[in-house]
């Protein structure tokens, strides 16, 4: 599996209807969680931000909020920020415009939000440019640092590695609130909230207009 644990500038640069970090010069890390909502990890999750008073955004699926929809009501009701991820969790390198853009409208129904993350970070700019202007006008959202908590062959050490060592002011770090990736958020999470809090920063959801 290769991937990044820090983003390249360049990609950045070839995705600039991206936001690929947040524009802050103060003290403050944007985590974010991918794949729920989950009956097992996104409890987790919240508690864990809930000692820190963090607030995060999670990129939700549309069948798991389906699924699930009081982890989803509570998600909200606790004042974090919520994205579109795709009703099905597609891969939009895969998938024609037509499905991948119905897909997102499906899902646009069930997750009321202006924020979308294409699963994978995969769409082509043909389907990012169609989202981010009218009539969709969702703002994509990438990462500035990937924990790498979703790959099984990575340790949950090097994934805490990924974290401490890229995430500064303004990152947007990618986490899994998934079954899969639950081993490792149990020991990384606490660890990157105490880490990043004694040294005085704030975690703050992404609001973008």
């Amino acid at each position: 599996m290769l991937y990044l644990a820090k983003t390249p500038w360049w990609l950045q640069k070839y995705y600039p209807e991206c936001t690929w970090q947040m524009p802050v010069n103060e003290k403050k890390i944007y985590l974010s969680f991918d794949d729920g909502p989950n009956t097992m990890a996104t409890p987790f999750v919240l508690d864990q931000l809930n000692k820190y008073q963090a607030k995060a955004t999670f990129f939700c699926i549309g069948k798991n909020v389906q699924a699930h929809p009081e982890i989803y009501s509570k998600i909200i009701n606790e004042g974090h920020a919520v994205g579109n991820h795709t009703q099905e969790h597609l891969n939009g390198w895969k998938t024609s415009d037509e499905v991948y853009l119905d897909d997102i409208q499906i899902a646009g129904k069930l997750i009321s939000t202006n924020l979308f993350r294409p699963p994978y970070g995969k769409a082509t700019k043909k389907q990012l440019k169609i989202l981010t202007t009218p009539p969709y006008s969702l703002s994509a959202v990438m990462w500035t640092v990937l924990s790498g908590d979703f790959d099984i062959k990575l340790s949950k050490e090097k994934c805490l590695t990924n974290v401490l060592h890229h995430a500064k002011e303004g990152s947007i770090v990618v986490f899994h609130d998934s079954e899969k990736a639950l081993e490792k958020l149990k020991y990384v999470l606490p660890k990157v909230l105490t880490h990043f809090d004694k040294k005085g920063f704030q975690f703050e959801k992404i609001i973008l207009q």
